[in-house]
């Protein structure tokens, strides 16, 4: 019998309303919010939140299929007619958040606001909507682990609606994206909870807790799935991104202290509020 959870919320007519679709904007509404209520503690008004949504979501929509099909070329190569069907799936999270960190640079120089604080400010709420997505994939049955046993997501003490959920085509699958949702949960909980501590963060090293932590979890995580894009037929992109990235993040954050010597992140951006432009 199949248990599985029916993966569209509802439909009119011939139109279907995927969970997919409806967890991902929950998380991008509660990115936002975040962003706003911090920002407005840290001196950045709350339309440049809004206005950087606006470009910095469908721009890092974009790029996150334009890195998927990048990784996929051998298959879309032949199926050029398929590079634009995101509606069948293939979005790459890393190439969503390198377009998103893009936008976000332009968008500050534009504004004249500081790049780094507002990566701090952005950075716990993409990590919130990074959970909740995941919660997508499980609606989905997809970005899961290896085959496993009943009795393996049974000593996990899981709920039974999310072993039944990893019950697929007759075999149980490891809930990767649910080790990879806990975990970053933990990280989230950390960041809320250090951020307001006085002379604890330097402006810049919130998005850098971020950035490293979601590149460990992301690391071994990405080494438990079965849909992971490759490099060279042997290296999973996704690992090898987040090894790099975690280095990057150690040597900027000594960088910056030992040379850059950026304010405290409790300053805030030190602009007139609402500060003119």
């Amino acid at each position: 019998m199949n248990l599985a959870l029916n993966p569209i919320a509802f439909s009119f007519g011939p139109f279907h309303v995927r969970w997919y679709g409806m967890i991902i904007a929950a998380g991008i509404l509660l990115a936002t919010y975040m962003a706003i209520k911090e920002g407005q503690r840290r001196q950045i008004m709350s339309d440049d939140f809004i206005d950087l949504l606006l470009w910095g979501v469908p721009l890092g929509f974009i790029g996150a299929r334009i890195y998927y099909v990048i990784f996929e070329w051998g298959y879309f190569s032949q199926h050029p007619s398929e590079i634009i069907a995101i509606w069948n799936g293939g979005i790459a999270i890393y190439g969503g958040l390198i377009t998103g960190a893009i936008v976000l640079f332009v968008f500050c120089y534009k504004r004249m606001l500081p790049p780094f604080l507002m990566l701090d400010v952005v950075a716990p709420g993409v990590m919130a909507a990074q959970i909740l997505g995941r919660w997508g994939n499980f609606m989905n049955q997809e970005a899961h682990g290896s085959q496993t046993t009943l009795a393996f997501l049974q000593s996990l003490h899981l709920p039974k609606f999310i072993i039944d959920q990893m019950y697929i085509n007759g075999h149980y699958y490891q809930p990767t994206f649910l080790y990879e949702s806990f975990f970053n949960l933990i990280g989230l909980i950390l960041i809320l909870s250090l951020r307001h501590k006085k002379h604890l963060f330097k402006q810049g090293e919130v998005f850098m807790f971020y950035l490293g932590w979601y590149a460990v979890v992301r690391f071994f995580v990405e080494g438990m799935r079965t849909d992971s894009l490759y490099i060279f037929g042997a290296i999973r992109v996704s690992q090898a991104l987040s090894l790099v990235l975690f280095v990057a993040v150690i040597i900027l954050f000594v960088y910056r202290r030992v040379k850059v010597k950026p304010k405290w992140y409790l300053d805030g951006s030190g602009l007139k509020y609402p500060y003119e432009r």
